[in-house]
């Protein structure tokens, strides 16, 4: 079974530091369904915590407040900079449990935004996703491309988002013109393509 290493910041969640210090994290879209997904798959997190001696309790605090029951395995929550290979080396080592071995590495996936950490991610051998939704491909080794819908006639941003939140399809900022840039797997261009939109797949992104 593989195990999934979440980052935080713009991947999981949208962070806000409150008045009192506090720190809240607020779900970004679909990734509660994702995580419920994979509920019985271990989880855990590689993300930076930010300055301050108190960056990690604050940090953990917030996480399990946003995404109660959902990061058990306080081994597999590890906090750092993401600036080298190493801690993704320290959370496959983290995957050991009851005297026995580790998961191998590229059995780990590593989903984050950064394409800079998931490089480290992918030479300390995990698989990498840039986006929650689109986890299943990672675990399952499939492509997952650069591309650009065409919005058909009549057909705005809004139809493209209702459409692509059921597949493996992730629409991101453009110009406002009708090529809009996304991320998809194959599956997900079928899915856009049976319903209307033109899905031109551009390079695929490295998976480790």
């Amino acid at each position: 079974m593989p195990v999934l290493f979440f980052d935080i910041g713009a991947t999981l969640a949208d962070a806000a530091v409150e008045a009192d210090g506090s720190l809240t994290l607020r779900p970004r879209p679909r990734v509660l369904a994702v995580l419920d997904a994979f509920a019985r798959t271990r989880k855990g997190i590689v993300s930076n915590p930010g300055p301050g001696e108190d960056a990690v309790a604050r940090a953990g605090a917030a996480l399990h407040a946003a995404f109660p029951g959902r990061f058990p395995d306080e081994a597999l929550v590890l906090w750092g900079a993401k600036n080298s290979p190493a801690i993704f080396e320290r959370a496959v080592a983290a995957t050991a449990r009851g005297g026995g071995p580790a998961v191998p590495a590229d059995a780990c996936v590593f989903v984050g935004e950064d394409a800079r950490e998931r490089a480290f991610a992918a030479q300390a051998g995990l698989r990498t996703a840039p986006h929650p939704v689109l986890t299943l491909a990672a675990v399952e080794g499939r492509p997952v491309f650069e591309a650009r819908i065409a919005l058909p006639a009549g057909r705005g941003p809004a139809d493209l988002e209702a459409v692509a939140g059921t597949t493996e399809a992730v629409p991101l900022p453009g110009d406002g013109r009708r090529l809009v840039p996304a991320l998809v797997s194959v599956l997900g261009a079928g899915v856009l393509d049976r319903a209307g939109f033109t899905v031109d797949l551009r390079d695929p992104l490295p998976l480790a």
